[in-house]
């Protein structure tokens, strides 16, 4: 592993243990030439993933982008980093459990509303006024209206 200070290839492991619940190893790592110190995560990758926009262009899936994503919606939310990385871990398990090599993005967005909508709403909601690219405050409330159940009418 090359430092990332240094840019040495000969890094030595000082300490692995289990991420993620299980899904990652952490590593912590020493360059001797350096006396850096820094963490590195290894986890299965069933297989390549390519994402297929919705304009047809096709790239490479990243993780930390999908990280990103989500992690702006969970901003200032009271949700704990190890369960945001169990979220994010399960998403990309059930992508890469799907049979396809090529995913669509709105599958992609369409399971991380699902998995949001489960842990918060407000971070649900968020996500959703870019991944549906609302326009106005209208689209806020139409969606939010979605979101609430009817009023009971007080026949009963």
């Amino acid at each position: 592993m090359r430092c990332p200070f240094c840019g040495n290839t000969d890094t030595q492991v000082k300490d692995s243990r289990p991420a993620e619940d299980h899904v990652a190893i952490r590593r912590r790592r020493y360059c001797p030439a350096c006396a850096g110190r820094f963490t590195t995560y290894e986890r299965v990758q069933l297989r390549d993933l390519v994402v297929v926009k919705k304009n047809g262009r096709r790239e490479s899936f990243d993780r930390d982008k999908l990280e990103r994503s989500i992690r702006i919606a969970l901003q200032k939310r009271p949700i704990e980093a190890e369960r945001v990385d169990q979220m994010i871990s399960g998403i990309v398990r059930r992508l890469e459990s799907m049979g396809e090599s090529d995913i669509p993005s709105d599958t992609i967005g369409a399971i991380v509303m699902e998995t949001l909508a489960r842990i918060d709403t407000v971070a649900y909601v968020r996500f959703a006024s870019v991944y549906k690219n609302f326009q106005a405050a209208d689209d806020f409330e139409d969606f939010v209206h979605e979101l609430r159940p009817p009023a009971p009418n007080g026949d009963g």
